[in-house]
């Protein structure tokens, strides 16, 4: 597959003439060459947008509604075309990618019906004669660089939104998922979304920086929304504030899910399977550290671990659960983590990181403490641990424990006990009695500390992609002490 850069709803070459290679992490295969874009193909892109921006801020609230409905259609249209290549280029399972391809949808959908929901608000004026207005309107050109490994998803979400409050975006698509975020790009085409309204450029890691760099520092983007690494948003939103440039930065995480004595065990088992290894654990919500009180601790370690082992692995193209992570070095890295735990004391209870290859079975290692690195990292892998703890206080503490604070859960049958524990974790969000993966459309999505900070999703976005302003009707008569 060849995508080149989406400009204006086109397809035309990088001003380079530069390619890319996207390979299969599982065969090694060649699955998509993309347009290698440099600045001079950022330029191209912001320019259009801006011009696109005029006709479409003016743009009705119900013909823009309309729009993203369609699109949302088209995109759904294509489910079958994202699976397959979604895998292909992530390693990612086709259920994996069309859930991702639903959600994308759904994001859509929710966007659309906040078109008519942005609001301000009549102010009274101590001024006689004066009617005061807190009024929102849209920003202009907007950057939103999204992600590989919720790849449809995240990418949709990183301009629903904002399209949405009658901005044009320009979306970095990301070099391990090229031509699957380039098909995001044909499905708003075919959905009726006007030209250089989205448009959409790829690039090769070696061209990264210079590419971040030209769309951060261009003087018509005014805001940036980034989904990634800790790592890479810190010098994101640094960059961005030599100019000023507000950001939305959803980044790492290291979610707890903690289990009190009281949960419902089985319940509890299943949640932290889910959250830890739903996309072979590539989700910045997965269940990194299972906090157990010790009481229920054996009980619960001992069905975590088998509930793993029967945790079917294979190929992408394959009905399994655990498929293939994105590349060797996430493998290099979760066993790099699991060698320092186990030499520390640490207990492997399932799985284990293979000797090659991109494939990983579902790892827990048990009796996890503060002096292994496994407890502070994160993995992004397929690999979760054990904490054992004595008390609820304990619980909380490590917890807490962590840079990172996206998402957390709480597990017991006493819900009041459940919601004091959950107001003691710092995190943007959490669940009682529900794994500590979830997204939906409408919810007010974003993570504290190193996690980053603004939301996305329903209302609360409307924040992130207008500008509130003041603006006054006054009496041309009114007096005036000097």
């Amino acid at each position: 597959m060849k995508v080149g850069v989406f400009i204006d709803n086109t397809d035309s070459n990088a001003v380079s003439g530069g390619w890319f290679e996207r390979r299969n992490p599982v065969s090694g295969e060649i699955v998509t060459t993309a347009a290698a874009c440099t600045a001079e193909d950022v330029e191209r892109a912001v320019q259009s947008c801006a011009s696109a921006f005029k006709e479409w801020s003016k743009t009705g609230p119900n013909l823009r509604r309309a729009v993203l409905n369609k699109c949302a259609d088209a995109l759904d249209a294509k489910a079958s075309e994202f699976m397959r290549l979604g895998a292909e280029e992530t390693g990612g399972s086709g259920p994996w990618i069309g859930f991702n391809v639903m959600l994308g949808a759904s994001i859509l959908r929710e966007a659309a019906s906040m078109t008519t929901q942005i609001k301000g608000d009549i102010i009274p004026s101590d001024k006689p004669g004066t009617m005061a207005m807190a009024f929102r309107q849209p920003v202009g050109v907007l950057v939103g660089m999204a992600p590989w490994n919720a790849p449809v998803i995240l990418a949709v979400r990183s301009f629903a939104m904002a399209i949405a409050c009658g901005n044009a975006v320009v979306m970095k698509a990301s070099e391990k998922c090229p031509g699957l975020h380039r098909l995001i790009g044909d499905a708003m085409a075919e959905g009726g979304l006007p030209p250089g309204v989205l448009n959409i450029i790829t690039h090769s890691a070696e061209d990264a920086p210079e590419v971040v760099n030209a769309l951060i520092d261009h003087p018509l983007t005014r805001r940036i929304n980034f989904t990634g690494s800790t790592k890479v948003g810190q010098i994101i939103a640094e960059r961005a504030a030599k100019h000023l440039k507000p950001c939305l930065l959803e980044l790492g995480g290291k979610a707890p899910q903690i289990v009190l004595d009281d949960a419902d065990i089985p319940a509890a088992v299943n949640a932290a399977i889910f959250g830890a290894f739903m996309n072979q654990g590539q989700i910045c919500m997965s269940a990194e550290k299972i906090i157990l009180l010790e009481s229920i601790a054996d009980e619960f370690a001992d069905q975590f671990a088998k509930r793993a082992e029967t945790l079917k692995v294979g190929r992408p193209n394959e009905k399994v659960h655990i498929a293939s992570v994105v590349d060797r070095d996430t493998i290099n890295h979760a066993a790099a983590l699991i060698d320092d735990a186990v030499a520390k004391g640490g207990i492997v209870r399932s799985g284990g990181a293979p000797d090659e290859g991109t494939i990983m079975p579902a790892t827990i290692v048990d009796h996890v403490t503060s002096d292994m690195a496994i407890y502070s990292e994160e993995s992004f892998g397929p690999v979760t641990t054990i904490i054992r703890v004595k008390d609820v206080d304990e619980a909380v503490k490590v917890a807490n424990d962590t840079e990172y604070g996206l998402t957390a859960s709480v597990f017991s049958q006493n819900t009041c006990r459940a919601m004091e524990v959950a107001k003691q974790i710092h995190t943007g969000i959490c669940h009682i009695n529900g794994p500590t993966v979830g997204d939906e459309a409408q919810m007010p999505f974003g993570g504290t500390k190193r996690s980053g900070y603004g939301r996305f999703g329903g209302s609360a976005a409307i924040d992130e992609f207008t500008e509130l302003r003041w603006i006054t009707i006054e009496d041309p008569e009114q007096h005036y002490p000097i």
